[in-house]
């Protein structure tokens, strides 16, 4: 009995020992921490995400992101070193309070420690293709989150989600130019795609179970819903495998894309879902379709979804519904783990109105509906956009900026095309742009696709029955000089005198842009 309580008093005297041990933090360290937290889980293309890091930084609001993120690291790391001026510290040398603050705190100082080695990483893989590369600095990377205090599955578990999120932010923030509050909202978007809105609720719930959230992409043609598409693919959770010292696999080869509109319906299920040998005349041998090829880790964009037939949306709706799938002539069951995106150029409006989904089609695949904006949009908000899409597709044409070859085209386009010009090709057609003018110096505009797409906005609005007769004569007018280039031939076709054709098409220009024209 006395050896009994002789060893409890031990073991209550050690328990207050580690108790005294813990270190403690200053309040001022706790609220700079607090901050660093925040910022840690803010979506890096958010409004939010700048406060916090000017309240951390006390720099001023002018400050470039890249000098607030440098000023921020060096503070961060800087306090963790004034904490550890007795000794090296950990997660377990913090009481409960401190140690899930400081659990952020130094992943927030490893991902800086080793942030350009995972961005030089990216490039290394992309060349690689579906061959996952070797990652030389992972072993020192896991073992200084070990002695932080992470177990060896939560250090490999976060040194994937650091590589996860420098992914995201490379295909996010390089692949997608522009600054106009559309393209803003755009990237923000994107990234809660991916992390969701709260990064801590991602880490702590989500981020192995994201294949159950899928996500419709819509926007014109030419707008650029692939490589949306292919920045939500190729920025997944790929668990790190230290055996092979690699990732489990490429993020190249876990995006994998299908043009649905490419294939006629018969073909369309054999290429989603594969087929057995014999299924149907020509199957010579057994096919694996797009969700057989899909790893766990991996997304299927599926554009043009909007014109897959009732039947085909039956056989999707089972794989986004069940995780299940059976190739054609076959009742063999597959499990399908990936991500769904799918894309259409048909207005929200339009595939609800028509039923072009079925109802429990598209609840089902519209997890989250994204917009990408035209690029009449993204100019009409920002006039600078165009010079930096132009600077971006030239530099991606010729290997490197130049100021030279982007000031031609600028010139081009605003002494052939105006001001005004809608871009009905959006940036696909942009960068045809360029390529024209620096083969040619000339580029005369798709005068044939703005003419459709008047023709569209008059047919839809007569079907309506939502379109006064005025603005019917208006949109002809406009209709006739995009397709005869001038008010005496647009005027002639009308019939009407060429004053009046001219105040009709100048009124049409008003209200598709913003503002009148003088013509010629």
């Amino acid at each position: 009995m006395i050896k009994k309580k002789q060893r409890a008093m031990h073991t209550s005297k050690a328990s207050e020992s580690k108790m005294a041990a813990f270190r403690k933090l200053d309040p001022e360290d706790r609220d700079f921490f607090s901050l660093v937290r925040k910022a840690t889980f803010a979506n890096p293309f958010s409004d939010e995400r700048v406060q916090i890091d000017l309240s951390i930084s006390g720099l001023p609001a002018e400050t470039p992101a890249p000098d607030r993120v440098a000023a921020i690291t060096r503070e961060v790391h800087g306090r963790i070193a004034r904490l550890e001026s007795r000794g090296r510290i950990g997660l377990d040398d913090f009481e409960k309070r401190d140690r899930q603050l400081m659990e952020n705190v130094f992943l927030f100082d490893f991902f800086h420690q080793y942030l350009d080695r995972f961005d030089r990483l990216i490039p290394e893989q992309i060349e690689a293709g579906d061959r996952p590369v070797p990652v030389p600095f992972a072993a020192e990377a896991l073992r200084l989150l070990r002695q932080r205090g992470f177990d060896p599955d939560g250090a490999a578990r976060y040194f994937s989600l650091c590589f996860q999120l420098r992914r995201a932010y490379y295909f996010i923030d390089h692949r997608l130019v522009g600054s106009s509050p559309s393209m803003k909202r755009l990237r923000r978007n994107l990234w809660n795609n991916v992390f969701t809105h709260d990064i801590g609720l991602y880490d702590q719930y989500l981020w192995n179970r994201m294949e159950d959230f899928s996500t419709l992409l819509l926007g014109e043609t030419g707008t650029g819903k692939g490589t949306a598409a292919a920045a939500i693919g190729q920025s997944g959770f790929i668990p790190f495998d230290a055996k092979k010292g690699s990732f489990a696999e490429s993020f190249v080869k876990t995006f994998i894309t299908l043009n649905l509109s490419q294939f006629p319906e018969t073909l369309i299920e054999s290429e989603l879902f594969g087929h057995k040998k014999g299924a149907f005349t020509g199957a010579t041998e057994d096919y694996k379709g797009i969700f057989h090829r899909c790893s766990p880790c991996g997304s299927i964009f599926l554009d043009e979804i909007g014109e897959v037939s009732v039947p085909v949306q039956i056989k999707l709706l089972r794989v986004l519904q069940e995780r299940t799938f059976s190739p054609v002539g076959s009742h063999e069951g597959c499990r399908f783990e990936g991500r769904v995106i799918g894309a259409t150029n048909r207005p929200l409006t339009h595939i609800r109105q028509k039923g072009i989904f079925r109802d429990d089609f598209f609840y089902r695949l519209c997890s989250d509906i994204i917009t990408v904006p035209p690029l009449r949009q993204r100019i009409g908000e920002n006039e600078r956009e165009l010079d930096d899409l132009i600077a971006h597709t030239v530099c991606r044409i010729v290997g490197s900026p130049s100021t030279e070859l982007s000031e031609m085209v600028r010139n081009v386009i605003d002494t052939r095309l105006g001001k005004g010009y809608p871009w009905p090709g959006n940036v696909r057609e942009l960068e045809q742009c360029v390529r024209r003018v620096l083969l040619r110096r000339d580029y005369q505009g798709d005068l044939r696709a703005a003419d459709q797409d008047i023709a569209a906005h008059l047919a839809e609005g007569i079907e309506k029955g939502e379109m006064e007769a005025q603005a019917v004569l208006t949109g002809y007018c406009a209709l006739l000089y995009e397709r005869h280039g001038t008010y005496e031939a647009a005027a002639k076709a009308a019939g009407l005198d060429r004053r009046t054709v001219k105040k009709y098409i100048l009124q049409w220009q008003a209200l598709s842009d913003g503002k009148g024209e003088e013509g010629n």
